[in-house]
């Protein structure tokens, strides 16, 4: 099993999640968002009206044209003691009863796509809620058509707790381990998809030197 990238405690593994998963050390959470298997991106409008509307083309996405099996949730469950999925009301069935749900609430109303988007976790605390519009998160820049914004990740991070180590199977374009990178903590991703593990060590490298470049000016 080969790194894709690896630094600064951040590594990425190109492959399936379900044979790389079973091979990685016990972490202390798996934060991850899976594909719903509703056909993401898809169905976008095209043109003049949905450029404007932030929508773009981004290629072959039948990556989202199923959900994972229940078998890949068996391992996300045994690969941690705590978890956070989203788009968790689409794997209800497959995922035990739990009071510790969050919720993304996107800060608009009767647009196109859902007005939230809901987090199952392993937590048995109160549900949470963070506000975040989606205008703002369209001003971060999107790599991957199901990219969730970067304060949204460090918000559910820190709401399991800030844990120290943390694998996301269904990398994407690495916003969680730019999240727990942020937040000095260590991460594992894995995609399958390489061009997506190519724009991860990408966001990941940019990061290091926007640092390093402040440092610079600093001193």
């Amino acid at each position: 099993m080969q790194t894709y990238y690896e630094h600064a405690g951040i590594t990425i593994y190109h492959g399936d999640c379900r044979e790389i998963l079973p091979l990685l050390p016990k972490v202390d959470a798996v934060i991850t968002d899976p594909p719903y298997g509703i056909r993401a991106d898809e169905t976008r409008p095209t043109g003049p009206r949905g450029a404007l509307n932030g929508w773009k083309d981004y290629g072959d996405t039948s990556w989202d044209r199923e959900r994972p099996s229940k078998e890949v949730f068996e391992l996300i469950l045994a690969a941690a003691p705590a978890q956070a999925i989203w788009g968790g009301n689409y794997f209800a069935d497959l995922l035990p009863p739990t009071m510790g749900w969050l919720v993304w609430d996107k800060g608009q109303r009767d647009f196109s796509l859902a007005d939230c988007e809901l987090c199952w976790t392993s937590r048995q605390k109160a549900a949470r809620v963070i506000t975040y519009c989606r205008s703002q998160a369209r001003l971060e820049g999107k790599y991957h058509p199901t990219q969730k914004a970067l304060p949204v990740m460090k918000w559910c991070i820190s709401q399991m707790g800030l844990p120290k180590t943390i694998v996301d199977p269904f990398m994407g374009s690495g916003t969680t381990l730019v999240a727990a990178k942020d937040l000095g903590l260590s991460a594992i991703g894995i995609e399958r998809e390489e061009k997506y593990c190519a724009m991860a060590a990408e966001r990941l490298a940019q990061e290091a030197l926007n640092f390093a470049e402040i440092l610079r000016e600093a001193f």
